[in-house]
């Protein structure tokens, strides 16, 4: 297919925004981040690390970039746990590609983007976090590196509630 088709944008289909998502582990621990009290979205409430894929950059990259960004460490060995639609309007969703890793040493940095801390994954119900984190690190923590990933689709039901299906 020439490159003069692959860009060739319907506006009757669905359009998605890429980002990643990474939870990095440590024994019985993940790795989050709790958002700044000045963040636009989701201030003061825990997430995975990650972001927007950019430009001539592939999911991986884009993950490790993030990763690095946010926290200052580097894991070589990410691997990709399970992917998510979101359908945040009838034009455009995202698509969120969520990245598992064992933490390799080094120390975490500040960042703008919050506060950093490692939680237990036992006590991370305790805490304020997004919404669909309740359902997608569980299913990102049960996928080993050898499994295969997961797929979800998330979306807004009638009630303006957030859904998260599953599927392994």
């Amino acid at each position: 297919m020439p490159k003069s088709d692959q860009g060739v944008v319907n506006s009757n289909r669905y359009q998605v925004i890429p980002r990643t998502l990474v939870f990095l582990t440590r024994g019985d621990e993940v790795l989050l981040l709790k958002g700044a009290p000045t963040k636009r979205l989701w201030a003061n409430r825990y997430n995975g690390v990650g972001g927007h894929v950019e430009r001539e950059e592939d999911v991986l990259s884009a993950a490790r970039r993030e990763l690095v960004e946010e926290t200052g460490l580097t894991c070589d060995d990410l691997w990709l746990a399970g992917t998510v639609m979101v359908n945040a309007s009838d034009d455009v969703g995202v698509t969120i590609f969520i990245f598992r890793g064992e933490y390799q040493g080094g120390v975490l940095k500040a960042s703008e983007e919050g506060t950093l801390r490692w939680c237990k994954v036992a006590e991370i119900s305790e805490l304020p976090v997004l919404d669909d984190l309740k359902v997608l690190l569980p299913a990102a923590l049960h996928v080993k590196r050898s499994d295969p990933s997961f797929s979800a689709y998330s979306y807004y039901n009638e009630a303006d509630k957030l859904q998260v299906n599953v599927v392994r």
